[in-house]
């Protein structure tokens, strides 16, 4: 063949539409699009749940690129140049990364290149705006959230989404190699233990997917999102969240069709929640110590657990904590590899203030659990909640797991779904049950310690023990 290709990277912005290194590449000649599955840098931003979406959204990319999708595995410093010097490529083009592992590998590739004579190009389309905007004017960062949002909306309009490109063409015709699903069985994504069986139920996944959810967000939830976002029970999010998580949607297409409609309260708050994944993805451009570090110093000083085999930690992660609703929200993670935003906070907090362990456990399981594993998120969503992130909830802001599933789980509809084992409990005790006097427990069918454990901790004592470690861990930081 004696044309030469435009090599077109694929990594996280796993889509056509609202592409621009897509769009740069087409414009030059007939592009050959690659995805390398580069194990030792991958492993950084995808944990095990967020590997089987992407194992989906190849299969499906693989459909939009007609089989013209290369598949590999191993070093992409080696493999990438050489497709380049295989093929002739003479330019190579991809959009920028948040992750630090990505980044530095995009410093390494791009040497690795240039050296070769091969030209780069880089473009940005994983946020609303270019990194260039994400700060203040003098180049330091926002550290308040209502500023950073006020200074979004003072830049005016985003620009339009960009279409398909007209002249984009795939280099070479389908082989077997890339075609056939045996090239991506081969990247192992999938677990070996197939615990993933419920992921199915609750995703559908691929660019063609994420679009068909927005659409059906806006005409079916979009009304009431403002208040029932909160409420677990019901579907009243976009769950779009893992589809922008890699790039099947971007956040300019979700703002788009958002700012066709008309102006609403909902709409309005919908928004919201994607200038805060702008923020975290702002705090990890700025910060890119953000998913190990405390951005509050004063909490190096903070006496969190941090043995990772700890009975108390192994609670929390199953569902066995005592607490209804931190183990509906486990239980929910884990055989969904979803989790209400809400519960999120509860059981986020519950672990980092009530037991008092390190977020980044945390951090480490929701990494490992989700499918919308998100490096900036889940790293700046952790430390909000633990106190010592930008604009963090107060240390004293103790979410009680009792009250907050009474207040967002009033019907108990969602506590229920997910801990059958209390469903025959009266609404009075389902987040309190060792309250229940034994007539009521016996009724219910519920032997606690045996069909549902007691609580792990006194909500009252736990919260007493962590503010009196942060007051202590102030005292600490003033001497």
């Amino acid at each position: 063949m004696s044309e030469i290709p435009v090599l077109y990277w694929f990594r996280q912005d796993l889509r056509l539409a609202d592409n621009p290194a897509l769009c740069r590449a087409a414009a030059v000649g007939a592009v050959l699009p690659v995805f390398i599955w580069d194990q030792a840098v991958f492993e950084q931003g995808a944990g095990a749940a967020s590997r089987w979406w992407l194992h989906q959204s190849l299969a499906a990319l693989q459909r939009g690129c007609e089989g013209r999708l290369r598949l590999l595995a191993g070093s992409t410093v080696q493999l990438l140049p050489q497709l380049a010097a295989q093929t002739g490529a003479r330019l190579v083009v991809w959009n920028r990364a948040f992750e630090p592992a990505q980044l530095a590998l995009e410093a390494q590739v791009r040497a690795r290149l240039e050296q070769q004579g091969v030209r780069v190009e880089c473009c940005e389309a994983a946020t609303l705006w270019p990194t260039s905007q994400l700060g203040k004017a003098d180049g330091t960062a926002y550290q308040v959230f209502s500023a950073f949002h006020r200074h979004l909306q003072a830049l005016g309009p985003l620009p339009a989404p960009l279409s398909l490109p007209v002249t984009l063409r795939w280099y070479g015709p389908p082989t077997a190699q890339t075609a056939g699903g045996q090239a991506l069985a081969a990247l192992a994504l999938l677990p070996r233990v197939a615990w993933y069986q419920g992921f199915g139920s609750v995703a559908q996944v691929g660019e063609v997917a994420a679009w068909q959810r927005l659409q059906q967000f806006l005409c079916q939830r979009l009304s009431g999102y403002a208040s029932g976002r909160d409420l677990p029970a019901r579907e009243q999010t976009s769950g779009l969240a893992a589809a922008l998580r890699w790039g099947e949607i971007s956040p300019r297409q979700i703002w788009a069709a958002l700012a066709a409609l008309p102006a609403c309260d909902d709409g309005a708050a919908f928004l919201r929640q994607l200038v805060w994944r702008e923020f975290c993805y702002a705090q990890l451009h700025f910060w890119p110590q953000l998913p190990w570090r405390n951005l509050r110093a004063a909490f190096d000083r903070f006496p969190w657990q941090t043995d990772s085999s700890a009975a108390a930690l192994r609670c929390w992660q199953q569902g066995q904590t005592g607490y209804p609703l931190v183990d509906a929200g486990m239980r929910q993670l884990w055989h969904s590899g979803t989790l209400h935003n809400r519960v999120r906070m509860v059981t986020a907090s519950f672990l980092v203030k009530n037991l008092l362990f390190h977020w980044r456990l945390g951090q480490r399981w929701f990494h490992d659990c989700l499918l919308d594993a998100d490096l900036a998120c889940n790293s700046a969503n952790w430390q909000w909640v633990a106190g010592c992130g930008l604009d963090a909830a107060p240390y004293f802001r103790i979410f009680n797991p009792v009250a907050q599933g009474q207040r967002f789980d009033a019907d108990g509809a969602y506590t229920r779904r997910w801990l059958p084992e209390l469903a025959r409990l009266p609404q009075k005790y389902l987040f309190c049950p060792w309250q229940a006097p034994p007539a009521v427990l016996r009724q219910a069918g519920v032997v606690l310690g045996q069909h549902y454990p007691l609580p792990l901790v006194d909500l009252a004592t736990s919260r007493q023990q962590a503010l009196a470690a942060f007051a202590h861990t102030k005292a600490a930081v003033a001497d």
